[in-house]
């Protein structure tokens, strides 16, 4: 049965993807060191499959192939990172590796000549070791240097990429990288590294934002945006402590980063909680640092639009659970998954389609109907499928049908729909153990073929139509 929304006719269909996660060439003619090519050789057990990114899709080197695949797709944008130490090997501005203008220079022009407009992140998890070495993202130095790499990308290809996002995951950055050390640089500072962390995040991603404001946006005429992640967090119950809890956890998870960047400050309940919290523990002053008053006037309004990574949702519970100290049990609320709601390969993504939308609508009324860009959505599968992913299909079907209604019925402003994934690639932490691409690719294979899975005739057809017809599976492309 096909719904009887559609799109609108200006909608930007896409997919995404990121350097380390496709490109391989991991030292190719120049590149630096990333953080994950340092953690992967350096640490294999890390992986759950012991792998890495050297090769994975190996971009680097099929770049062709990639624009036809997207063309075949009839994206109308492409989502993809750079590589910070490709561009700069050092990580520092004194030195621009000239193979990487070179490859990305071609991969934009070959977007646009394709019709194909190029988003580009740029900073999509892979930092620089020797960044890193100096404290990464819980040193304050980052702030400059990353406000150096941000104006060499806008330099470089600023006249072309009219949509920038600076930073992806600022969550997932410091909670996984510096909180609980499940993601590189692998580093447990629980409450603690995650916020001075976090603090840097925002005050790079302000700088950035800064620097295009009044050095290229007059001349280039471009946007910047953040790309920022959250669950949809049900209240359990209509108790008032539910509901409130809730909150306190949307606020502590999605607004940590947003709330700043929108309104100049971090969300007074994370204030509040964290402060009494830290003097409870008996800190001497607040985990959660301070903005001057300066740096709330260069941080707030540092948005042109809201990319938003979703992938699903949990019911949530007041009361305080997780390790002390930490971001969880800062926020004074717990959460959990129904059982009876359908899992992926990565159970804790369950379908929950319609969390995208209340989160929307959320969104919509806590940030004064910021314009949003979904810049990932998507669903995991096992190492073991293949091209026949139809429960991929019925992810991708149920939850752009509440996009569509969180359009048309809560007049929610959204222009656009990227994809996680273009193809089958390393999963981080998970390597190459999940599936979630449009496009298969068999790992072993030396030459990396890619192929399209159902899901790909599907989205190209979603995409053409405007349509969402849940009763469609054809095995071709439209032309």
């Amino acid at each position: 049965m096909a719904t009887s929304l559609k799109f609108p006719k200006d909608f930007k269909f896409g997919v995404a993807t990121a350097s380390y996660q496709i490109e391989g060439g991991w030292n190719a003619k120049g590149k630096g060191e990333s953080i994950w090519d340092y953690q992967t050789h350096t640490f294999p057990h890390k992986i759950s499959d012991k792998s890495n990114g050297d090769v994975s899709c190996d971009s680097y080197n099929k770049l062709d192939e990639d624009i036809k695949n997207l063309k075949q797709l009839k994206v109308r944008m492409y989502r993809f990172s750079l590589s910070w130490p490709r561009l700069l090997p050092s990580g520092f501005a004194n030195n621009i590796n000239e193979d990487g203008v070179r490859y990305y220079n071609e991969l934009i022009d070959k977007l646009i000549a394709n019709d194909i407009e190029p988003m580009v992140t740029l900073y999509h998890w892979d930092l620089p070791q020797s960044i890193e070495n100096l404290g990464g993202w819980t040193s304050r130095a980052i702030v400059d240097y990353f406000g150096d790499y941000a104006r060499i990308c806008y330099e470089l290809f600023g006249d072309r990429v009219k949509n920038w996002i600076t930073i992806n995951e600022p969550y997932s950055i410091c909670e996984w990288g510096y909180g609980d050390g499940t993601m590189a640089p692998y580093y447990k500072s629980m409450g603690i590294g995650s916020y001075a962390s976090g603090h840097n995040v925002i005050l790079s991603h302000a700088a950035a934002y800064n620097i295009y404001n009044s050095e290229f946006r007059s001349k280039q005429k471009g946007r910047v945006g953040i790309t920022v992640e959250t669950s949809w967090l049900e209240a359990d119950s209509d108790t008032k402590e539910d509901h409130e809890a809730a909150n306190r956890m949307i606020q502590m998870y999605f607004g940590w980063f947003l709330h700043p960047i929108i309104k100049g400050d971090y969300p007074p309940v994370m204030r509040t909680q964290v402060d009494k919290k830290s003097k409870e523990q008996n800190f001497p002053r607040s985990r959660l640092p301070r903005f001057s008053a300066e740096e709330i006037s260069q941080i707030k309004g540092t948005i042109d639009f809201l990319g938003l990574n979703h992938y699903t949702t949990f019911m949530v519970k007041n009361g305080s659970v997780g390790q002390v100290p930490s971001n969880y049990n800062d926020m004074e609320a717990t959460r959990y998954q129904k059982s009876e709601w359908k899992h992926s390969a990565r159970e804790i993504f369950k379908l929950v389609p319609w969390g995208l939308r209340k989160l929307l609508v959320w969104v919509k009324n806590e940030y004064e109907n910021i314009e949003v860009i979904i810049t990932e959505n998507g669903y995991a599968g096992l190492e073991k499928e293949t091209t026949e992913d139809l429960d991929r299909i019925e992810y991708y079907n149920l939850y752009l049908k509440e996009v569509l209604k969180a359009i048309h019925v809560d007049k929610c402003n959204i222009t656009g729909y990227m994809a996680w994934s273009f193809m089958d690639n390393f999963e981080w932490s998970d390597g190459y153990t999940l599936r979630f691409g449009m496009y298969y690719i068999d790992f072993k294979d030396p030459k990396r073929e890619r192929k399209p899975k159902k899901s790909a005739f599907v989205y190209q057809n979603i995409i053409v139509t405007k349509v969402i017809d849940e009763n469609l599976l054809p095995n071709t492309f439209l032309h």
